[in-house]
């Protein structure tokens, strides 16, 4: 057996997301097929989303979106979800302040993953920008031997034409899955509306020009 397989062989499967929602976005039906076929998926989210409901308190607000985060990962088939309590708009900071980049280089070594997944970095949201750059960085220094992939959440179509090789994933068993789990964060009303379209409509797109019904395609970063 060689190097790169000694150091995947667990065959899990890690998601570094911003919010509560983005893994269910940008991976729910890639997610939700590899746990039909019997492999875990952890996710570890940095920020709570606490500001999304500035009229409660924060506690009452970071119950709410735990309770629904969680709801989602049982309907997608996860193994779990960790919160990193990093705020909204202070990613960049508070990563530092909190160790955030030391506790996700002893994740990756504990759960020795054959695939992580995490955001764009084409995508204009500052905080998924954040979790990009420090995943790439992490990754890299630890020469990781598994695949990583993007997603995208805010930007529709792909902005750039980057020669980076992809993943495609039919997903056209497991998006019903997939819009259950994202319908799931039911405080998130504007986030479905804003988004919803954008859903269906990459998973139809990407679908065609694959020629299945439902795709999620991911860039491949390193």
């Amino acid at each position: 057996m060689n190097k790169r397989k000694k150091r995947t062989q667990n065959g899990c499967i890690l998601v570094f997301c911003a919010h509560n929602d983005d893994q269910v976005i940008g991976a729910g039906g890639t997610l939700a097929k590899y746990a039909k076929q019997g492999k875990q998926f952890f996710t570890y989210i940095f920020s709570y989303g606490e500001s999304s409901h500035p009229h409660l308190k924060r506690k009452v607000t970071i119950e709410m979106r735990v309770k629904e985060s969680l709801e989602a990962d049982k309907v997608l088939g996860g193994s779990g979800i960790v919160y990193f309590g990093i705020s909204e708009g202070r990613f960049n900071e508070e990563i530092a302040e909190k160790g955030i980049e030391q506790k996700i280089r002893d994740i990756i070594k504990e759960k020795n993953p054959e695939k992580i997944f995490t955001h764009s970095i084409d995508d204009p949201h500052p905080d998924h920008k954040a979790v990009y750059y420090l995943i790439k960085k992490i990754v890299d220094d630890i020469d990781f031997r598994g695949d990583v992939y993007s997603f995208d959440i805010w930007n529709p179509i792909q902005i750039r034409k980057r020669n980076l090789p992809k993943l495609v994933v039919d997903i056209s068993e497991t998006f019903s899955t997939k819009i259950r789990a994202f319908r799931c964060h039911r405080s998130q009303k504007v986030t479905m509306i804003v988004l919803m379209w954008n859903v269906y409509l990459k998973a139809l797109f990407n679908g065609f020009y694959n020629h299945v019904r439902y795709a999620e395609v991911f860039s491949k970063i390193k």
